[in-house]
């Protein structure tokens, strides 16, 4: 009888070990670099013919309303990092604190300073969309990984910047809103539809 109790003792020590070991690997897997929110945020969203997500960005101005799309195949990374900000209220009040007339108007930074960010740099996913009025990119400094939450808007043809940021939408509805955006003008909110 006790050579029973002690099998089934360590039997059950064995168990209990390999559960552990299993959970661990779980743990290990779902909580990878790279995982997890990036492939829920971005399989979701399904693109149409020109790689642009069917989901909406709906930025509320006092002028009126910009609405851009992701490429979510594109800038994966930065479609999750954006989208997941947006769902925060992060960019709820900030400011565009630079505003260049045929050129860009940008925003995302807290400090309006042009140097503050949400404190998450993400890796650079340049791509082959072109700058054109209204493509929406990330804003960053002379290090190509240095992008965090600030993003411009391109308020015309801009090749020279082609390949050397990372474009992540475009403006689908609300364009001639860009022109009227000033400098301090408020995001009164960024949310997604």
């Amino acid at each position: 009888m006790k050579n029973l109790k002690f099998t089934l003792l360590i039997s059950l020590i064995f168990t209990s070990l390999l559960g552990i070991s299993s959970c661990n690997k779980q743990n290990e897997t779902s909580n990878a670099p790279g995982q997890g929110v990036k492939g829920a945020v971005t399989e979701s969203m399904t693109v149409d013919s020109s790689g642009l997500s069917k989901s909406k960005a709906i930025l509320k101005t006092v002028h009126g309303n910009i609405v851009f799309k992701f490429y979510p195949n594109k800038a994966p990374n930065t479609v999750t990092r954006i989208s997941e900000l947006i769902k925060s209220g992060f960019y709820d009040g900030i400011s565009f604190h630079r505003v260049v007339p045929n050129f860009v108007i940008q925003g995302g930074d807290p400090t309006a300073t042009g140097t503050g960010g949400s404190g998450q740099k993400l890796k650079a996913e340049f791509n082959d969309i072109q700058h054109i009025k209204g493509t929406v990119a990330m804003a960053r400094s002379q290090s190509k990984d240095s992008a965090d939450s600030q993003f411009y808007i391109a308020l015309t043809n801009l090749p020279h910047l082609d390949g050397s940021y990372t474009v992540f939408g475009q403006v689908v509805e609300g364009l001639e809103i860009l022109e009227k955006v000033q400098q301090g003008d408020k995001m009164l909110s960024l949310s997604l539809e």
